[in-house]
């Protein structure tokens, strides 16, 4: 039946290794369970339930990645995508958590649209690359300001609006073991080196009395506090349609950006460089967002810790569907992920943010017209606390330097449509 399904021999592979590869995937990315429900109880929602959410997006989109796509990518709710939904939308914009997954709902509909329809690849190919490049490290600069914050390393300051906190602080420090201790393991290419971190500040935290102990496991906690909890309307406010398709950009180049880079690293690309079934895997990709929001959680998408899977032999859905069923286990052991405190996922955000900044590797940074845009872009995410506000201004700055440089051949339709957009948001809706 597995060979029927998943194409083992056709693929090179054994049941034995795709299974080793799903728990791999699965150690690799296991820290969302923890850091997703911590950012987003600080929306208001209930940490149990974002639990439980988190556990059966990953679980479902997953398990539809490799059924319909047969690829061993794993997918779970965003980093980046959820901090912008808490301190974003909800903090700093003032919606309601209830309105906010109203439009992860309807730009994961626009997703899967743009999945069927096939234009996905022309949305994709018309955005600038060094824009697509400045949106990761922004994100990777909002994250970096979020894990600092919460582990009290960088504080409020009313002279100069943020400054250094108590970093001889308990909570600090440990928060600074963390990551070098993340740091090292990944450097070594250990699996789980950011849940192996997460796991070793905790066990420090119980021995210093700096964390209650909860327990390891129990039945999961209720979804009833946000189970279809979403708001429908959201795609009738039009304030709305810019945090809808800030949402709809981050996860479509994430999602592309990472199929791409794990497929290529297990040789799963044709000839001419192109991924076959990436139709169906980005259909994967949205309606797992789709459900995402119905069970109560922010965008999910694909992880780029899938890696660790294929690096280890995975090559097939098998893969995925092992590290489903991993997530779904995730569920009995609510009290461990409970008693996890901030300042010890803090260094896995910080990690992650390394992780994302990496692509400033990629810009361009001979060509003024294309640089500028990039830091303003990546530059205003941390500042505004929006990864909104950074796209939008990136946007506006490049399409305005490329036209009075003389570059004006540079944008194409998207990119003025886009630009108008943002620009009337601020005008007209704000």
């Amino acid at each position: 039946m597995l060979e029927r399904i998943f194409k083992l021999k056709q693929n090179h592979t054994n049941v034995k290794t795709e299974i080793i590869a799903g728990i791999s995937t699965f150690l690799s990315m296991v820290y969302i369970v923890a850091v997703n429900p911590q950012i987003l109880s600080q929306a208001g929602m209930d940490y149990g339930a974002v639990f439980v959410a988190t556990c059966l997006a990953a679980a479902f989109g997953t398990a539809l990645m490799g059924f319909l796509a047969n690829y061993p990518i794993a997918l779970a709710p965003g980093m980046g995508l959820n901090a912008f939904f808490t301190y974003g939308v909800v903090l700093g914009m003032g919606y309601s958590w209830q309105i906010a997954l109203g439009c992860i709902f309807w730009s994961g509909i626009l997703f899967v649209l743009l999945s069927v329809f096939k234009t996905r690849k022309w949305i994709i190919n018309s955005i600038p690359r060094s824009l697509k490049y400045a949106i990761s490290v922004g994100i990777g600069l909002f994250l970096a300001m979020i894990a600092l914050q919460n582990s009290g390393i960088i504080v409020a300051n009313q002279a100069t609006l943020v400054g250094l906190g108590d970093v001889g602080s308990k909570s600090s420090l440990l928060a600074f073991a963390g990551f070098f201790i993340i740091a090292s393991l990944y450097i070594r290419q250990i699996p789980g080196a950011i849940i192996i971190g997460i796991i070793s500040i905790t066990m420090i935290s119980l021995i210093f009395d700096l964390t209650e102990y909860k327990g390891i496991i129990s039945i999961p906690p209720s979804m009833a506090p946000t189970l279809a909890q979403l708001d429908f309307s959201a795609v009738l406010d039009l304030a709305l349609l810019p945090i809808i398709i800030t949402f709809l950009f981050v996860d479509l180049f994430d999602t592309s950006g990472t199929l791409i880079a794990v497929a290529d690293k297990a040789d799963l690309l044709d000839k001419n460089g192109q991924l076959p079934r990436v139709e169906k895997a980005m259909l994967a990709d949205s309606g797992a967002t789709v459900a995402g929001a119905v069970f109560g959680t922010s965008s999910t998408t694909s992880y780029i810790e899938s890696g660790a899977g294929v690096v280890s032999g995975g090559r097939t859905g098998l893969t995925a569907f092992t590290t489903a069923i991993l997530f779904l286990l995730m569920l009995f052991f609510s009290p461990l992920v409970a008693m996890i405190p901030n300042f010890a996922t803090a260094p896995a955000l910080f990690f992650v943010a390394v992780l994302m900044i990496a692509s400033i590797k990629n810009i361009d940074w001979n060509n003024l017209s294309e640089t500028a845009p990039v830091v303003i872009t990546s530059v205003m995410m941390p500042l505004t606390f929006s990864i909104a506000e950074g796209i939008a201004m990136g946007f506006i700055a490049y399409t305005l330097i490329k036209l009075f440089s003389g570059k004006a051949k540079d944008l194409n339709t998207s990119v003025y449509l886009i630009s108008l957009l943002f620009l009337a948001k601020y005008f007209f809706l704000n």
